[in-house]
């Protein structure tokens, strides 16, 4: 049955539980639609990861007509969820997808985006496998925006056409990220990583200006692979080069495996019908039981502070979150159990305002998201500390040598407060 966005969303009743499609993969039609009718409804839970582009769910005065209920913060949510008028599930990312399968949450109203059928009647979730095949698969009633813009994409996420209640044409561009020149801070970084990384190696990195910085250090490499929640353009290159090619991976050899991909239309081009990448469920793609049985994993993950003792917190500032506790836990674990693995967590040294990133205690209210007995290597623009095996007082030591120079007599004359 096709409808108008306006039509589809009237299935959507106070009390109701919605899934939004995550990432780039935000139904935008059937969004604003559902949000134009919030003087009808009332207590509507919005359940998601993240979403790129608008939610306007989240405006001032939305607050008795639409709660979220995310399991990761985006720049979209996170003014609303700071404010105490939405909030955030700390999840893995890995047992996100079996919050719907088991019932835990069940949702109403499933709102996703798909490409259009082919000629057997099968669509496919494009860029965004994650969480939202559970959600969809499980939801009592499915509503598609179908967009030619939607990259059909290989793996778990085909669906057939009658597996969706209603149907909204609606082809709009879809949400490409745009790239921030790379600072000295970032390229040193990533140059610190990328003597890290060995030949042969599996990469999980995110999006950003530290991942894209270690991936332009990565060209005299030989026959990397990948196995990450995400990834975004900064693999292009690598491919059309050759180094990654996945040669030496013993899960999905060959192939460029993944749960969602967020980045420019060459990207969306580059995964559109490409049977070299797996786009798959996150509670398998994130699987540290499967991660592990890649070589050499080497996973980079980004922090907002850590402690002396090697705790980090990656999902708040104090207490007030930030982003979420994502893949991040997954792949760090994973990668401790690979053959070779390589654990990373990368920060600059200071925040913006110049204050060290590296601290005697988290501050109150921080969650930790890595703990002090999964931490390995720890990178700064200032070098590398292998924090693995290491006693408190080596540690300390360690994360002194790569602190911002400014900050590390404060650091030093700060360690009698540990052991007081």
């Amino acid at each position: 049955m096709t409808k108008t966005a306006q039509e589809s969303v009237k299935h959507i009743k106070s009390n109701d539980n919605v899934f939004i499609h995550s990432a780039a993969a935000a139904p935008s039609l059937l969004v604003q639609a559902m949000s134009d009718r919030h003087s009808e409804l009332r207590n509507v839970s919005i359940y998601q990861i993240h979403t790129e582009g608008p939610a306007p769910y989240c405006n001032e005065g939305m607050e008795d007509s639409f709660i979220v209920k995310a399991m990761f913060v985006g720049a979209n949510t996170r003014k609303s969820i700071r404010n105490g008028s939405n909030s955030y599930i700390p999840i893995f990312l890995s047992e996100a997808p079996k919050l719907f399968r088991k019932g835990v949450i069940k949702i109403d109203v499933a709102l996703i985006t798909v490409s259009p059928p082919d000629k057997h009647g099968y669509c496919s979730l494009g860029t965004s496998i994650d969480t939202s095949l559970a959600a969809m698969e499980t939801a009592k009633f499915v509503i598609a925006q179908i967009n030619d813009k939607m990259p059909r994409t290989h793996g778990d996420g085909i669906i057939h056409i009658n597996d969706i209640d209603i149907k909204v044409e609606g082809n709009i561009d879809l949400y490409e990220v745009e790239y921030a020149e790379l600072s000295e801070e970032n390229m040193a970084i990533g140059k610190n990583i990328a003597e890290l990384i060995e030949d042969g190696s599996t990469l999980q990195m995110g999006i950003g200006a530290i991942p894209n910085a270690v991936l332009s250090f990565l060209g005299n490499h030989k026959d990397l692979g990948i196995h990450s929640e995400m990834f975004s353009d900064g693999i292009l290159p690598l491919v059309e080069s050759g180094v990654i090619n996945g040669k030496y991976k013993n899960k999905h050899k060959g192939y460029i495996v993944s749960s969602f991909v967020v980045g420019s239309r060459k990207l969306y081009d580059f995964i559109d019908d490409n049977p070299s990448v797996h786009m798959l469920d996150s509670d398998y793609v994130n699987s540290p039981n499967v991660i592990q049985r890649n070589p050499k994993v080497v996973a980079i993950n980004s922090a907002i502070e850590i402690d002396l003792t090697g705790q980090v917190c990656a999902d708040s500032i104090g207490s007030k979150i930030y982003s979420g506790v994502g893949g991040q836990m997954d792949f760090i674990r994973g990668a401790s159990l690979s053959e070779g693995g390589k654990p990373i967590i990368a920060l600059s040294s200071t925040t913006s305002r110049g204050e060290s990133k590296i601290v005697p205690f988290l501050k109150q209210g921080a969650g930790v998201v890595t703990t002090r007995a999964h931490i390995h290597y720890v990178v700064t623009e200032y070098g590398v500390a292998n924090l693995y095996g290491k006693t408190i007082e080596e540690r300390i030591t360690e994360l002194i040598r790569i602190a911002h120079p400014m900050h590390r007599e404060e650091l030093e004359n700060s360690k009698k407060l540990l052991f007081s």
